[in-house]
Order: structure tokens, then sequence, then C-alpha cells
């Protein structure tokens, strides 16, 4: 089997699991008067495990190619030297250094840090067009959770 249908299954295994919560465990402690609503607070996880069920036993059946393509999988486990290993590793630890750095450098700093230096690992050298693009989206996406939806988010490190 291939790669991509051993991540699929991966996925389908997880899905499984994350369905089986949003189905049968989220809902059970709700109080009385949430129950009577059309959308509970397990409705997304619902959609959402439906759809990564569905489009992992895709890829699992190999529904998603074509009857006559007998060419080399696209991703060769057996050549994954020959792929950009350090810029992927390099992004998912900043992704985890992200998370630890959320609360104590505030949200601004850390998702904009995010931001410029993930864009610089992929490739972007104009740093005087990245910087302030990244800095607006940040500001922006602050407003609108804090502002909009109401839900606070520190901005700025715990010491400021």
């Amino acid at each position: 089997m291939a790669l991509d249908r051993w991540i699929a299954f991966v996925i389908l295994c997880v899905s499984v699991v994350y369905a089986y919560a949003a189905f049968f465990t989220m809902d059970q402690l709700l109080p009385p008067f949430m129950q009577r609503n059309p959308i509970w607070p397990s409705t997304f996880p619902k959609v959402l495990s439906i759809m990564a069920i569905a489009a992992s036993l895709i890829i699992v059946l190999g529904l998603e190619k074509a009857p006559d393509s007998d060419k080399e999988p696209d991703i060769d486990y057996r050549r994954l030297g020959d792929y950009e290993l350090i810029p992927a590793l390099t992004l998912l630890g900043l992704m985890v250094a992200y998370a630890l750095l959320l609360r104590p450098a505030g949200f601004l700093l850390a998702t904009s840090g995010f931001l410029i230096i993930g864009a610089v690992v992929l490739g972007e050298r104009k740093l005087h067009i990245l910087i302030p693009v990244a800095c607006v989206a940040t500001g922006f996406v602050w407003y609108l959770v804090e502002e909009v939806l109401g839900i606070f988010l520190r901005p700025l490190p715990f010491f400021f």
C-alpha cells in the first residue's frame, strides 16, 4: 500500500475515535435548556468527523485515482531523503512553539512571529512586504476575535 493510503488510514482511525467522542460522549453533560437547541456544541465536531471519515475512506479505497493509472505513486517512502524534509520538520516545530508561546507571549507577538518565520522557512524573501502584511493580518484577526466574537485573547505578553 502506498504512503498516501497509510496516512489516510491513520487519519481514518483518528477520525473514527473523534466521531465516537462527538456522537456519544460530548452531549451527555449538556444542561436541560441546551438540549432543546437545534445546534449543539457537538454539531461541528460531528460534521467534521463525518467529512474526515469520508475523505480518508476515498483515499484508502483508491477511489480518487483514475482506473488506468499504472504509474508509480507520487510519494515514494523509500526515497524520503530526496524530499524537502528540513522545511517540513521546521514548520512542525514552529507550530509546537506557537502553541506553547501563545499564552506567555500574547496573541499578537506569537501569531505575527509564526507567520513571519513560517513564510521565511517556506522561501519568502521580500521582508518589506511580509512583515507589514503579517502584522496587519494578525491585528485584524485579533480584532475580529476580541471585538466581534467577544472572546478574550491576551494581545501582548503577560508582563505588559
